[in-house]
């Protein structure tokens, strides 16, 4: 089959592989629960480069224009111990803008390689306006002492991409050499024992290489890179991406006549990270070199690559691990040769052990000439397991870091620690029955390529470089699980419930005192015993009042249910359960009581939150004053609405309805919808009114109230609650005296009709109180009579009080 014939069939593939599922506890940025420790400074911008001290005390950085030495030896603080700066004169930028870059972007010095050299000095090489540069620093002064041209050492630009890594005194670089950033090489700098440096023969051409990583094989004493590269071993219409690794002899020489001064050892192989029967992932990302355990043997490193796909859509990654035994053994099998004159690449035919050894300094002509032309192999390098160990279809991820644990039963696990260029930082741990995300933390707010990341496995802490400064978040912070089931089931291996401590803490190793359930499901059993969350809130609300109970769910696989004697089939509409879980109803008689909030998670329940809401004293509820011999009430006390007179029936407060049927209005999102119904029924004529109002107004505070605790009322909102309580009172005093105003026109109207038809008043006396007449009631003017206005209210006053009592 033809390679072009097998490229149209992988593309006519579906992913249909599973993901990952999401992460089970998300945190913010800056959040109380997951603390980072943020270090960063005004002038400080690009952190590329990491690199820690042997005694793991010291950070070294390289930024844009300077570089750092940090304080990390204590863990909740980072402080700058000295910057050096390190940026080009102006003459140098304006010489680099005249190249056509921009001065402010492109023509400040990036560190692109910032390394150990040796237990005196530190090295770094930065882009240093598209004119690479590099330094010698004095470890122990932190002070520059010899400057240099470092063409050929890292990029010219300051976003290109390189590896580099110190081996005894010795630089290996891959990287960029030209201005232009067109022509690769891997090259040895330093060179030691009076070897010459070598570097990558021309012929040996790498297609637009990408490096991200470098490794030593200290056994073999070979040197490992990875990166991708176009293709050229397909024929395709369309560039085809390979992910690769290279190798080198550490002691390589070059040959006598051919090769001289370049790579005899050189070779490279694909590495394949693909689904059985997917489209591969090509692309590679990152790699972080596990090492193995200490008594282990060199053959079981492991290689763990983040790799994506050229012909994703969206965002997509997948990690696999290689085996450094797989990755040796590829370079002592078959190989291609490369034809000068079709530009093919065929199987070699036969065999040739020395392709892909060490040692060729002494080697023939011919047998060098065969190297020069036949340094890619016929195999790939295989994951192991045959497939990812993990396939992300939501996220890119751009960097990744990995370190071994042994949980308190003696068992091993892997967790990796996988970066995207979104800000957000996962936490997996690799169980037998998959990888699962056991944490998201966000660890910085804008989108940006990042540049670099460094694991401390000793110190418990990962560095991340960003162009907001560096960032250092513990691999671990157990503390945030208050009791063992939460312990337990956060399924870190990290963590563990002390038995004695009766706290969740960090693991050190194996621990017969600490309860964990990293691969079953027997919380209820390693738990027996514990306490449990019993803590009952008290709240406290008046009548009417818009009461919101919140419930944090402990984890984003959980759900949560809300119970209550509260809750039947009578009351339910009156409850909305809003999507962060927050209870929300109407303080009345039929919801005052307890609430309890439950989390299930892995068909495991567990309280998360109680409550107990009871009905606080207020002051329109105390008995009203008593008059004592028509005594006014004291100074400063509101006569209480018992005591105006009204006609009318009392209303209930509840909010009601007329028609049941209009209350059931759906709110977007929430799990419940809300349905008042009063069962006492308003003998007003403006009760049906009246209770819509109250509705809306219920409905109006619920969809802002209903993601906040009791306590947190709004005071407006209160206010809203407790003007409304007098609403049925102003209507009856409105209603009174505008009954009084119509009497006494109606009377001033009667009495001057009298005045102009000249009858005579006769005494306005009842018979059956009284048989004489008093003589203030023997006539009544005319409400226009200037004489004795007084008088005439006065009789005015004796008029209604007659028409009442009738």
């Amino acid at each position: 089959m033809s390679p072009s014939v097998l490229l149209v069939l992988l593309l006519g593939l579906r992913s249909s592989a599973g993901s990952l599922p999401p992460p089970r506890t998300s945190f913010l940025l800056n959040s109380t629960d997951r603390p980072l420790v943020l270090f960063s400074l005004p002038d400080v911008h690009n952190t590329t480069t990491l690199l820690l001290s042997d005694d793991g005390s010291t950070l070294y950085v390289g930024a844009q224009d300077a570089l750092l030495s940090l304080d990390v030896s204590q863990s909740d603080v980072i402080s700058l111990k000295k910057k050096v700066e390190w940026s080009p004169s102006e003459r140098e930028i304006t010489e680099c803008a005249s190249k056509g870059k921009n001065p402010t972007v492109e023509c400040p010095n990036l560190v692109h390689v910032l390394r150990s050299l040796n237990s005196t000095h530190l090295y770094a090489c930065g882009s240093f306006a598209f004119s690479p540069h590099d330094v010698f620093i004095d470890a122990e002064s932190f002070s520059i002492v010899q400057y240099g041209n470092a063409k050929g050492r890292c990029p010219f630009s300051p976003f290109q991409r390189s590896s580099a890594i110190t081996v005894d005194g010795e630089l290996f670089t891959a990287t960029t050499t030209d201005f232009k950033g067109v022509q690769p090489q891997i090259s040895r700098h330093f060179s030691k024992h009076g070897r010459p440096d070598v570097s990558q023969d021309s012929s040996v051409a790498l297609k637009e290489p990408t490096f991200v990583s470098s490794s030593l094989d200290p056994a073999d004493r070979k040197l490992y890179f990875f990166f991708s590269e176009v293709g050229k071993e397909f024929s395709f219409i369309d560039d085809l991406q390979i992910a690769r690794v290279a190798q080198v002899c550490k002691d390589d020489v070059g040959g006598q006549r051919t090769l001289q001064k370049k790579w005899t050892s050189f070779a490279k192989a694909p590495l394949i990270c693909q689904s059985p029967k997917q489209l591969p992932f090509n692309v590679l990302e990152d790699v972080f070199t596990l090492q193995p355990a200490e008594g282990s043997g060199a053959a079981d490193t492991l290689f763990y690559g983040v790799f994506t796909s050229q012909w994703s859509s969206g965002p997509e990654s997948a990690v696999c691990v290689f085996k450094l035994q797989d990755v040796r053994a590829v370079f002592t099998q078959s190989y291609r040769t490369f034809d000068m004159q079709t530009h093919q690449w065929s199987p070699l035919v036969g065999k040739h052990s020395y392709l892909g050894k060490c040692g060729l300094g002494n080697a023939s002509d011919s047998v060098l000439a065969e190297v020069k032309r036949s340094f890619l192999t016929s195999d790939s390098v295989k994951p192991d397991g045959g497939g990812p160990i993990m396939v992300s279809s939501g996220e890119r991820y751009s960097r990744v870091a990995a370190m071994v644990t042994e949980a308190a039963n003696g068992t091993q696990y892997t967790v990796l620690f996988l970066l995207t260029e979104s800000g957000l930082l996962h936490k997996v741990v690799l169980f037998a029955r998959g990888a699962q995300v056991i944490e998201e933390i966000q660890v910085f707010t804008q989108a940006q390529p990042i540049k670099s990341m460094l694991l401390s496995s000793t110190k418990g802490v990962l560095y991340i470089g960003t162009s907001e400064g560096v960032t250092a978040v513990p691999v671990a912070d157990c503390s945030i699980y208050r009791t063992c089931r939460q312990c337990v089931l956060a399924r870190d291996p990290l963590c563990g419930w002390s038995r004695t401590g009766t706290a969740c803490t960090r693991l050190d190793g194996r621990d017969d005192n600490m309860t964990q359930d990293l691969e079953g499901s027997r919380v209820e059993d390693v738990c027996a015993g514990q306490p449990r969350n019993s803590k009952i809130t008290e709240v406290g609300v008046k009548l009417n009042e818009v009461v919101a109970l919140r419930c944090v769910k402990p984890s984003n696989l959980a759900a949560l249910t809300w119970t209550s004697p509260q809750l039947n089939a009578r009351t339910k509409n009156l409850f909305m359960q809003s999507a962060d879980g927050t209870l929300s109803f109407i303080a009345t008689a039929d919801t005052f009581g307890s609430y309890r909030c439950e989390a299930e998670e892995g068909r495991y329940k567990e309280v998360v939150m109680s409550y107990n809401v009871q009905q606080t004293a207020s002051p329109r509820s105390m008995s009203p004053v008593t008059k004592v011999n028509n005594e006014p009430p004291p100074s400063g006390v509101d006569e209480p609405y018992e005591d105006i007179p009204t006609e009318t029936a009392a209303t209930s407060t509840t909010p009601t309805s007329e028609h049941p049927e209009d209350d059931r209005r759906p709110h977007v999102g929430d799990k419940f919808t809300t349905n008042l119904k009063d069962e006492t029924e308003s003998n007003t004529e403006n009760s049906g009114s009246k209770n819509n109002l109250e509705e809306d107004l219920f409905l109006d505070l619920m969809s802002e109230n209903n993601a906040q605790v009791m306590t947190d009322q709004p005071d407006d909102a209160q206010q809203v609650l407790q003007q409304k309580s007098y609403y049925s009172e102003l209507v009856v005093v409105a209603l009174l005296l505008a009954a009084c105003v119509c009497v006494m026109i109606l009377a001033g109207l009667h009495t001057w009709n009298q005045r102009r038809a000249g009858l005579k008043q006769k005494p306005l006396v009842i018979p059956e109180v009284s048989s004489r007449t008093d003589p203030s009631m023997e006539s009544v003017p005319s409400l226009s009579s200037p004489e004795e206005p007084e008088e005439a209210e006065e009789k005015v006053e004796v008029k209604v009080e007659v028409k009442v009592e009738e």
